[in-house]
C-alpha cells in the first residue's frame, strides 16, 4: 500500500483489517476527493496556516505565563546567558530551556515583538499537523491523512492552549515524533529511525523535563508488552540510543547545576516529584475535580470528540478480532494500540497529579489520530449510522451554543459598546485562582456589547455549519460534511481571536506600559504591588527592572534566594519610604489590592493610567 495517492480516486485501502469500498462502488458524492491527495493536504495546510499564523500578530502578550516566558527569552538575548534563565534579573530555574532558546532565536531574527514570541509555537503546531498527515496516511490511507491534519489543526484545545506561550505544543510534537520513529523503526528495522526517536526524547527533556521520557517509555513499554513485540528488544539499540538521548539532554542540566547552587534539588525534586504529589513549594497550582478533569476533554477535543463512540467501537472490534486470531498486526492496528496506550498513560498520570487544563495536551495527538482513522474508515465503507449520530450530537451542541450567543446578543442590544471590556466583567481575584481558563467565569451580560462582532461570527458558524454537515452526512456526502465541520471551527477560531483582541486591556498591561513609557525618566522606579505575574507584561514592554512590593512569591521564590538576586523585593515600609522620597515612583496596583494600597500609602497618589480595574499610581502628577 502506497503512503500517498495521486490517482483519480482513493484506492482500496486496509484500515484495521477491513477492506474499504472499491472506488467504482463509492457514491458519486465521494468523488469530491478525486483531486490528488497532495492537493488536499496543501488545502489543509493553507487553511491552518491562515488560522495559526494569522493570529500570531495580536493581541499583546498577556500577563502571567505568556509575558513571563517571553521576557525570559528576551533577557536571554540581552544577557547572552543561554544556560540560566532570568526574569526581571532573577534566576528562573523552574523550566527547561528549549522553548526559550527557540523564542530567543526568533527574537534575534525577527526582532522583539509578539509575532516573534509566538512563531515557535505556530511552527510546532504546523509540524504536528504534518506529522499527523504522514502518520495517518501510512497507517490508515490518504483520506485519514487529510483528516488527521484537519483534526489536529481545528481542535478546540490545541488552538485554545496555544494562545499562551507554553511549551506543550513543542513537547507534544517531540513526543509524537519519538513514538512515530519508534513504531516505524519496529516496522522496517531502519537503525536511523531508532536514533531519531532517542534524539527526540532528549529534545523533549529539554522542553519540559523528565515527564517526556516517562510518557515515551511508558507508552512504548505498554505497547511492547500488549503486542508481544518486547521479544525483539535486541533491535532497540538501547545502549547507544540511551547514550544519544543523554548526550542531547545532559549538557544543559550539568551546566545549570554547576552555575546554580541547589539547582538539582529544586528542578528535579521540587519541580518534578513534589509537584506531582501536590507538595511543591511554594504551592501555586490547583487540581481539577475528577469529573471536570475527564469531562472537559470532550471540550478540548471538540468537535471531533463527538466521534469517540466510533473509535471505541472499532477498537472493540479490533480486540475481538485479535482474540480470534483473525490477522497479523498491521501498521494500522499497531498505531491504534500504541495511541490508546499513549493517550491513556498521559490522561491517567495527570488525573493523579496536580494539574492545569492544558497539561494533557500530549494526549490530544494520539486521540485525534484514532479519530481521523476511524472517521475515514467509516466513510470509506459508507457506514454512516454512527457518523450520523455523532454529527447530530455536534449539531445539537453547537446550535445550543449558538442560541446562547443569540440570547447574549439580544440582552445587550441596547447596551453601549465599551472599549475596555474589563470594566463590565465580574470581579476576579487572581491571587486565589490559578486555573488558566478561569477567566471565562468573568463574563457578564454587559460584556456582550463589547463582543458583538465575534459573538455574531461564532453564532453564525455554530448555527449553520454543523447542521449543514449533518445534512451532508444524510446525503452521504461525507467528505464535504467533515470539511464543513473543519471550516466551522476555523471561523470560530477567527471569532475567538477577535474576542481575545477585545480582552487585551483585561488580560494584558501593554497599554499601561505605554502610559508609563511616555512619562518615565531613566531614574524613575516602576513597581508592582503583589506577585509579578499580575503585571508581567510591564517587564516585556518596558524592558527595565521592576520592583515587587510583597512579591517574593511563587516562581520568584527560589531565584530570590541567590546572593546575586537584584534588590527588587520590597515590603510596605519600603514602599512608603520610596513614595515619600524625591524619586518618582510608578506603582501598578491590581483591582483587588487597591484597598490594601490605600491603607498603606497616606501621601497623595496620582492616577497616571487605568485599564480594566488595574491602576498606575504615581507620587508625582502626570505630565
Amino acid at each position: 500500500m502506497s503512503e500517498y495517492c495521486c490517482s483519480v480516486d482513493f484506492p482500496d485501502i486496509e484500515v484495521n483489517g477491513n477492506l474499504s469500498m472499491a472506488a467504482d462502488q463509492r457514491e458519486p458524492s465521494e468523488r469530491t476527493l478525486a483531486a490528488p491527495a497532495k492537493a488536499w493536504r496543501v488545502a489543509v495546510f493553507a487553511l491552518l496556516l491562515a488560522v495559526y499564523l494569522g493570529s500570531a500578530f495580536s493581541p499583546a502578550l498577556l500577563d502571567d505565563a505568556d509575558a513571563s516566558h517571553a521576557e525570559a527569552a528576551r533577557e536571554m538575548v540581552t544577557s547572552g546567558d543561554y544556560v540560566t534563565l532570568h526574569i526581571n534579573g532573577v534566576r528562573y530555574l523552574e523550566k527547561a530551556p528549549l522553548m526559550y532558546w527557540l523564542v530567543a532565536l526568533s527574537f534575534r531574527v525577527f526582532g522583539v515583538h509578539e509575532f516573534a514570541a509566538r512563531l515557535p509555537t505556530v511552527l510546532a503546531v504546523l509540524l504536528l499537523v504534518v506529522l499527523g498527515m504522514k502518520w495517518a496516511g501510512r497507517a490508515f490511507g490518504p483520506r485519514a491523512s487529510v483528516y488527521a491534519g484537519l483534526f489536529v489543526g481545528t481542535t478546540t484545545g490545541i488552538y485554545l492552549f496555544t494562545r499562551i506561550l507554553l511549551p506543550e505544543a513543542i513537547l507534544s510534537l517531540l513526543i509524537a515524533a519519538s513514538l512515530y520513529f519508534f513504531l516505524t523503526g519496529l516496522q522496517d528495522g531502519a537503525r536511523w529511525r531508532w536514533y531519531v526517536s532517542y534524539a527526540c526524547i532528549g529534545l523533549a527533556i529539554l522542553t519540559k523535563g523528565l515527564i517526556a521520557p516517562v510518557f515515551v517509555f511508558a507508552a512504548a513499554l505498554g505497547y511492547l508488552i500488549l503486542s508481544g513485540e518486547w521479544r525483539r528488544w535486541r533491535e532497540f539499540h538501547l545502549a547507544s540510543g540511551t547514550a544519544l538521548m543523554i548526550l542531547v539532554a545532559a549538557p544543559w542540566h550539568l551546566l545549570a547545576g554547576y552555575r546554580n547552587h541547589g539547582f538539582f534539588w529544586f528542578y528535579f525534586v521540587n519541580e518534578h516529584f513534589l509537584r506531582f504529589l501536590g507538595k511543591r513549594y511554594p504551592r501555586d497550582y490547583n487540581k481539577l475535580p475528577a469529573t471536570l478533569y475527564w469531562g472537559l476533554h470532550l471540550v478540548w477535543l471538540f468537535p471531533w470528540s463527538m466521534y469517540l463512540p466510533v473509535v471505541v467501537q472499532d477498537f472493540w472490534r479490533e480486540l475481538r478480532g485479535r482474540r480470534a486470531g483473525a490477522n497479523q498486526r498491521s501498521f494500522a492496528s499497531s498505531t491504534v494500540l500504541l495511541c490508546w496506550v499513549w493517550a491513556g498513560i498521559v490522561l491517567v498520570f495527570f488525573s493523579l497529579s496536580t494539574n492545569q487544563e492544558y497539561y494533557t495536551f500530549p494526549a490530544y495527538f494520539p486521540l485525534l489520530l484514532l479519530l481521523a482513522g476511524a472517521v475515514a474508515e467509516r466513510e470509506d465503507r459508507a457506514d454512516s449510522r454512527w457518523l450520523l449520530w455523532s454529527t447530530a450530537a455536534i449539531a445539537l451542541t453547537t446550535v445550543a451554543a449558538g442560541a446562547a450567543l443569540v440570547a447574549g446578543l439580544w440582552t445587550s442590544r441596547n447596551l453601549p459598546y465599551v472599549a475596555d471590556i474589563g470594566t463590565v466583567l465580574a470581579a476576579h481575584n487572581l491571587e486565589s485562582d490559578t486555573l488558566s481558563m478561569s477567566h471565562i467565569l468573568d463574563l457578564s451580560s454587559e460584556s456582550f456589547a463589547a463582543l458583538r462582532l465575534p459573538a455574531m461570527l461564532a453564532m453564525l458558524a455554530f448555527i449553520f455549519g454543523p447542521p449543514s454537515a449533518l445534512w451532508l452526512r444524510i446525503r452521504r456526502r461525507h467528505c464535504a460534511a467533515t470539511w464543513a465541520l473543519a471550516c466551522t471551527m476555523a471561523v470560530f477560531f477567527f471569532a475567538a481571536h477577535i474576542a481575545l483582541d477585545r480582552f487585551e486591556p483585561y488580560l494584558s498591561s501593554r497599554a499601561l506600559a505605554r502610559s508609563i513609557a511616555q512619562q518615565a525618566h531613566p531614574d524613575d522606579r516602576v513597581m508592582i504591588y503583589g506577585d509579578q505575574a499580575f503585571g508581567s507584561s510591564l517587564l516585556f514592554y518596558l524592558e527595565k527592572p521592576i520592583f515587587l512590593v510583597n512579591g517574593r512569591t511563587t516562581s520568584m521564590w527560589f531565584g530570590s534566594t541567590f546572593p546575586d538576586a537584584p534588590k527588587i523585593y520590597l515590603d510596605d515600609s519600603d514602599l512608603v519610604r520610596a513614595w515619600d522620597s524625591g524619586t518618582r515612583v510608578f506603582l501598578f496596583v491590581p483591582q483587588f489590592q487597591k484597598a490594601r494600597v490605600d491603607s498603606v500609602i497616606h501621601s497623595p497618589k496620582y492616577v497616571i493610567a487605568e485599564s480594566s480595574g488595574k491602576t498606575i499610581y504615581s507620587n508625582r502628577p502626570g505630565i
